[in-house]
């Protein structure tokens, strides 16, 4: 009995339960009127198109600027490291470098890989799409420009044949800037010593393929890449077109630490063990053969002593003829009679 009378404690909460359960049904005001605000607010955010709508393009257009105006630091490293194949090396690791800042472990890498001249790639907030270009002294920065990359388009995105790996480019420079600035002078200056390869002493029309082409105009640089076709033009010299390959890149100068004219002079200075010596009577051919040229004096073959075997020494015969010839000279000369004074 006192079980079942406890039963009214368990009974009742249940009651209690169900019927706020059913007041909570009955009662629409709670329910739904909640669910109807939040409707109504989700079919107003589907009209209002300025909630929607606007931020999806707004993400849609930065992600597409992402994959085109603002590449990657690998896409960009990638870029320049097949202009130049096979004389350069790139190293994928991430490093926390500041060039500017430090450069110590930009020369620490120079020294190990032996490497006077490199490209820095960097990613950040108060300098997005970063590259920097660079070369060393005795292991010393000696000039770095730093430019902002404003447009990419890499080697890829040209569906067209490409130039062979290696090959030497011929390099063109165009802007006023390159003739009167002195930032964009060493800037030329370092493009050329990045890309020139091997030194020409002549060049061959055919061989020539790979254009690079670098325009200053106000603060851009414009960076183009062309392959050289040549076509028929009914004459002897061919009619020469152009054909864009890439990378395409569209920089702007942001900061550079140049080196002092002296100091420049003095890393420009051609070394003497380097400089070739003239070395007389010696010259070189087409294909890098070494000839030499010997200068003899006249030799009297009668006083030298050529027989030195046993089987080549004269003869007793041969030696009383010899001696037979040498005594008739001096008695013939000894008969000739001299002239005197008077008859001359």
């Amino acid at each position: 009995m006192e079980t079942n009378t406890d039963e009214s404690l368990v009974i009742e909460p249940t009651q209690s339960i169900r019927q706020s359960a059913m007041e909570t049904n009955s009662d629409e005001s709670l329910v739904n009127e909640p669910t109807q605000s939040i409707r109504q607010s989700a079919m107003e955010t589907n009209s209002d198109e300025s909630l929607v709508n606007e931020p999806t393009q707004s993400i849609r257009q930065s992600a597409l600027e992402t994959n085109s105006d603002e590449p990657t630091q690998s896409i960009r490293q990638s870029a320049v490291f097949d202009l130049k194949k096979p004389d350069a090396k790139m190293l994928q690791r991430k490093n926390d470098i500041l060039p500017f800042e430090d450069a110590t472990p930009l020369e620490n890498f120079s020294r190990k890989h032996l490497a006077s001249l490199f490209f820095f790639a960097s990613h950040n907030k108060k300098r997005p799409n970063n590259l920097i270009i660079g070369r060393t002294y005795q292991h010393q920065v000696l000039d770095m420009i730093e430019l902002g990359v404003e447009k990419f388009q890499s080697l890829k995105e040209f569906k067209n044949e490409k130039v062979a790996v290696g090959l030497k480019p011929c390099l063109l420079f165009a802007g006023e800037l390159f003739d009167h600035n002195h930032e964009y002078k060493r800037l030329q200056n370092l493009l050329v010593d990045m890309f020139h390869r091997e030194p020409a002493t002549s060049v061959r029309l055919q061989g020539l393929e790979h254009v690079i082409m670098v325009t200053a105009v106000e603060s851009n640089i414009y960076f183009r890449s062309y392959k050289m076709l040549l076509k028929k033009s009914g004459t002897r010299t061919p009619r020469i077109e152009l054909e864009e390959i890439g990378p395409s890149i569209d920089f702007k100068l942001r900061r550079s630490k140049l080196a002092s004219m002296d100091l420049f002079k003095l890393a420009s200075k051609k070394p003497k063990e380097l400089k070739a010596k003239k070395v007389k009577n010696i010259s070189r051919d087409k294909l890098g053969s070494k000839h030499g040229q010997i200068h003899i004096p006249k030799q009297n073959i009668g006083t030298i002593q050529t027989r030195k075997m046993k089987g080549l020494r004269k003869s007793a015969t041969e030696k009383k003829e010899a001696r037979k010839r040498k005594a008739g000279t001096t008695t013939e000369a000894t008969k000739r009679p001299k002239l005197s004074e008077e008859s001359v």
